[in-house]
This record gives structure tokens, sequence and C-alpha cells, in this order.
């Protein structure tokens, strides 16, 4: 996953698979998805992104699995 940032138009581009893309849709006014051939998510482009996704600060984290007894 690559995540892009673009200080100059306030814009995230969210890259979690790397294949072309077959549609992109809008699903609100800022934020739009891209599907490969197959409807899988590609990526994502969220724009105005400190307003809309509170992009001022970004963090990981990966939460290991529980164990089942």
């Amino acid at each position: 996953m690559k995540v892009k940032y673009f200080e100059d138009t306030d814009t995230a581009f969210v890259e979690l698979l790397d294949k072309p893309v077959f549609e992109t849709r809008e699903i609100s006014e800022n934020i739009f998805i891209d599907l490969d051939d197959r409807g899988n998510l590609v990526s994502m482009t969220i724009e105005h992104a400190k307003e809309n996704a509170g992009l001022r600060e970004f963090s990981y984290q990966e939460i290991p699995r529980r164990e089942t007894a």
C-alpha cells in the first residue's frame, strides 16, 4: 500500500493494488474510488484531505492475530 499526499491540492491518494484501473466511482463530492475489471478496490482519492479525512496525522498499526484456545 502506498499513500501519497499532494500539499498543493490538499489531495491524498491511497494505492492498495498495483493494477490497471477499469472504472472510477464517485463516492461523495470529494472521494473517488478506482476499481479493477473484477470490481476490486485499486485506489482511492480524497480531495480536501486535511478537512475530509483528518489527514493532519497518519499512522499505521498492525494488530497481531489472536490465538484461540
